[in-house]
């Protein structure tokens, strides 16, 4: 077992990462939640025939009444509407303050069952076991919860870190290809705002069968850097900031194109490709460093570019989370494992946008 231990004093949790974890769990969420009788799993349409009656197993082994509530899978579903339906399941299942939610699923399950868990009652124990390769590396980890409105993406939500987080690399298995190459766009971003080292084992993999080998090393780096970043700013207002890298840009994509056509994965590579160009064409980042950082993207063939002008752009990022009054905060690098933020007025962030 490797595991990371995130350090926020009354709030510390690990995450453990194991293959064949999930199915030995219940013994070991009984004692990190001994007061705990109910657990409500909550996961989607696509993970929940896979692995939900294992885990109910073997929380049910453990002496936990079970109770399972599914949504349809996809961003699509992340909103008021399916929260609601969730509430409505965890006060049919009768959970008290002493009980449990997990979040067992993506980006998505996560983020909905962690707001769903932040509010219900006031705030209930919550548990996090991640199945996609970008829930295992970041969203899973950090407290970040959240849904989307029709204006904007993850702009209701809250800081609720959970009890402990859960990985079975051997869930990335079953992931279309589509969505572990979703999941390696957050790997890379590791590697360009932190670590050369990863960016440099991630451009070595052969292909998908050895990304999948190397899978257990792979996750704890990236929970280990975020772990550390988060410990240093929980509420995300300075340094947490840097894992946004490509995602001012990326969501923009995501909502221009009504979050049914570029996945958050694909959509981080392109803000990444499209910013790092735009950055050194001011002189703030390193001459090469978006070729690499492109090369990288379509060996695993995901996009760099997008048809998209500067008005949707900005039309797009003026809800942005990182905007404060009139000025947004980018994330830029200097070179490959080394970044920054930096303050632009909304006025001027064409320069920091691609060219029409």
């Amino acid at each position: 077992m490797r595991t990371v231990h995130v350090d926020l004093g009354a709030k510390s949790y690990d995450i453990e990462i194991e293959r064949g974890i999930l199915g030995r769990l219940g013994e070991t969420i009984k004692m990190l939640l001994p007061k705990a009788e109910k657990a409500a799993v909550i996961t989607d349409s696509h993970v929940g025939p896979l692995y939900a009656a294992v885990l109910q197993q073997t929380l049910e082994n453990a002496g936990f009444a079970v109770t399972v509530l599914t949504f349809t899978a996809g961003e699509e579903s992340k909103n008021l509407t399916t929260l609601g339906t969730l509430y409505d399941g965890l006060a049919e299942a009768g959970l008290t303050r002493s009980d449990m939610v997990i979040a067992l699923g993506g980006g998505v399950t996560g983020d909905m069952g962690g707001l769903a868990a932040a509010t219900f009652l006031r705030g209930i124990a919550f548990v996090q076991i991640p199945t996609s390769l970008l829930a295992t590396v970041d969203s899973s980890v950090g407290g970040k919860v959240a849904i989307d409105l029709s204006s904007g993406k993850n702009l209701v939500g809250a800081f609720y870190q959970p009890k402990a987080v859960f990985i079975d690399p051997d869930l990335l298995q079953t992931l279309p290809v589509r969505y572990l190459h979703d999941g390696l766009a957050e790997v890379i971003k590791y590697g360009c705002i932190r670590d050369k080292g990863l960016f440099e084992k991630l451009e070595k993999l052969e292909d998908d069968t050895d990304l999948l080998v190397h899978a257990d090393e792979i996750i704890e780096i990236c929970c280990t850097i975020k772990a550390r970043i988060v410990e240093r700013d929980e509420f995300d207002t300075g340094e947490r900031m840097l894992l946004n890298f490509g995602h001012t840009l990326g969501h923009a994509v995501e909502k221009t194109f009504h979050f049914d056509t570029y996945s958050h994965g694909e959509g981080v590579g392109i803000g990444m490709v499209l910013l790092t160009r735009r950055s050194e064409a001011l002189g703030l980042t390193e001459p090469g460093t978006a070729d690499k950082i492109e090369c990288l993207l379509r060996k695993f063939n995901l996009p760099s570019t997008v048809q998209m002008g500067q008005e949707d752009f900005l039309k797009a990022t003026a809800l942005d989370k990182k905007k404060r009054g009139s000025q947004l905060t980018l994330i830029l690098l200097k070179t490959i494992g080394e970044s920054f933020l930096q303050k632009v007025k909304f006025s001027d962030l064409p320069a920091f946008l691609p060219e029409e």
